[in-house]
């Protein structure tokens, strides 16, 4: 088994994670008629998001193992703003912290397989690599910009503009993964769309609703 297969059968494990994270987040949204974000949403996201910077590593793609080396960060950040962080097992906590860096050290160590050397010397078009880079630095403020905003609230949440970034960099990250012919950026990006678009709708539906409800709850 070559090293590139293991690489997608992590990459396809990793993304069925971040789909079903969506479509947890997407069905309880339906249900509630607006945006809700579960907790097992952040606990999916950082599994997801390990065994990505794996893929990335065995890939030698810059552009993935960048993006989901601080998405990895949020998402344990975002675990500690919903009080969740402390009430995991603390061997689950312990391995977050520790198996990336030991993964990273490795990779920068280099084996016949990955190496750092080899991703700095990797053939990708410098404008194609830029457009994925473009993709993925939106995609990753998303995270950054839902980051400050909870931290001003003090509490875990995805405003709108949140969907909005994601949608625009999943658009930009399915062009590059098209043109790159990555079959597990394609799977993971294309369903992931649609739902990020439906949550827009949901979103200003929801706000639209807002001073209605505020002017009825006065008189």
């Amino acid at each position: 088994m070559t090293s590139q297969t293991v690489a997608l059968g992590i990459g396809l494990v990793s993304q069925l994670l971040f789909s079903s994270r969506i479509v947890l987040q997407w069905i309880q949204s339906e249900r509630a008629k607006r945006v809700l974000v579960p907790t097992l949403f952040w606990q999916i996201s950082l599994i997801s998001s390990f065994l990505m910077i794996v893929y990335g590593i065995l890939r030698h793609d810059p552009v993935i193992l960048g993006a989901q080396v601080i998405s990895y960060a949020i998402y344990i950040r975002n675990l500690q703003l919903l009080k969740e962080w402390g009430k995991l097992s603390p061997w689950f906590r312990a391995g977050a912290y520790l198996f990336p860096v030991a993964m990273l050290g490795w990779f920068v160590a280099g084996t016949q397989h990955f190496s750092l050397r080899a991703m700095l010397g990797s053939r990708i078009p410098g404008g194609l690599l830029a457009l994925g880079a473009v993709g993925q630095t939106i995609f990753l403020l998303r995270f950054v910009y839902q980051w400050l905003y909870s931290e001003r609230k003090g509490e875990s949440t995805l405003p709108l503009s949140f969907w909005v970034i994601s949608f625009v960099g999943s658009v930009l990250i399915l062009i590059y993964a098209f043109l790159r012919w990555d079959a597990v950026l394609i799977i993971g990006n294309v369903f992931g769309t649609v739902v990020y678009a439906r949550n827009i709708v949901l979103l200003r539906r929801e706000l639209r609703k807002a001073p209605v409800n505020s002017a009825g709850a006065a008189q």
